[in-house]
């Protein structure tokens, strides 16, 4: 079984294609800028007003880039689909200043870029061109994904949603949508018409990044032989950690990397394992929140993964940098092949 993994990350999309009848090590691996980044530079170098087009997509920095151009005097148009990667409320899109497409009118001088998180076809030239195989069986993504709910801040509502699928522990791999994927997750929505458009009709796993990297981290040959650890994804934007025993998943907390310390992450891992950490003072320090359903016997050690990971190093506790299949960069898209093969 031949299969596609792609982690959609802040910084990159992690790339794998991973045949079970070879090594994992001897897999095909791609590591590319991410989307939003050369979308960014595509607006940059523009002197036209622009039309969007395509799908909803992890944002990072289109709005910044979008706004300064606006500010150069030309006009921005999106289709209201794809509008959504700004913000959810099309109506605080508006007020920012871009227009949504109206079918009346004539777009036929602007620029257009299409907005999208994957390109298949893209990347199926790319490996073609180098005379490599791209018959897939299963097709695997994952994207970070708040949901969406216009009663709910995104920081609440995301949390919210980890601690109803934590309800009791559970392995990591539980977190991939096989089936049906909850209207809320917008951009995991757009993950799969987006396949649907380029000519994938069956539906592929579609899963959080970061609980995608948690379950990968769990392979890591290290990992393999603990019992009772924690994981922790401490990326450009958000660092995720989760307490393991028995192989489940028995708490989580979640905060902007950026708001965390060396001191202050070693106070949060040390109350994740003992159980005692709490929403509130996870949310209060601006994080997203913690949820714990029993302490775990102690931290054997801490896996730890992430371009940020280096953070760990600021701490006192005994730490290994996740390398499941031999490679640093491949937790995410690992969590996603063994999440297919597992279930």
């Amino acid at each position: 079984m031949r299969i596609l993994a792609i982690d959609v990350g802040t910084g990159t999309p992690d790339i794998m294609i991973y045949d079970t009848e070879k090594e994992l090590e001897n897999s095909i691996k791609l590591v590319l800028p991410s989307p939003h980044l050369y979308i960014s530079q595509q607006i940059k170098e523009t002197e036209n007003d622009i039309y969007f087009t395509g799908e909803i997509m992890g944002g990072g920095k289109i709005k910044k880039s979008i706004l300064e151009h606006m500010e150069k005097g030309y006009k921005v148009v999106m289709e209201p689909l794809c509008a959504r990667t700004i913000r959810d409320d099309i109506e605080q899109v508006k007020a920012i200043g871009i227009e949504i497409a109206d079918e009346s009118q004539d777009y036929s001088d602007f620029t257009k870029i299409d907005m999208a998180d994957i390109n298949i076809t893209k990347l199926s030239k790319f490996l073609l061109g180098y005379d490599l195989e791209f018959d897939l069986d299963k097709i695997a993504i994952a994207v970070q994904d708040h949901g969406y709910n216009e009663n709910m801040g995104d920081r609440d509502f995301r949390f919210e949603k980890i601690r109803e699928k934590v309800s009791e522990p559970i392995s990591p791999l539980e977190f991939g949508f096989i089936e049906d994927i909850p209207e809320y997750f917008t951009r995991m929505q757009a993950v799969r018409r987006q396949l649907k458009s380029e000519g994938i009709e069956e539906p592929a796993l579609v899963m959080d990044t970061k609980f995608a990297s948690i379950a990968g981290m769990c392979y890591d040959e290290v990992a393999e032989k603990l019992n009772s650890f924690i994981v922790i994804d401490i990326g450009n934007g958000h660092t995720t950690a989760a307490s393991i025993e028995n192989g489940k998943i028995q708490g989580v907390f979640e905060h902007h990397t950026s708001s965390l310390t060396g001191e202050s992450l070693e106070r949060y891992i040390r109350r994740l394992a003992s159980g005692e950490i709490t929403h509130e003072e996870v949310h209060e320090d601006f994080g997203h929140g913690a949820h714990v359903l029993n302490p775990i016997t102690k931290i054997e050690k801490v896996i730890v993964s992430g371009p940020k990971r280096e953070l760990i190093e600021k701490t006192n506790l005994d730490w290994h940098h996740a390398a499941p299949g031999g490679d640093v960069m491949m937790t995410g898209t690992v969590g996603l092949i063994k999440t297919i093969q597992e279930r």
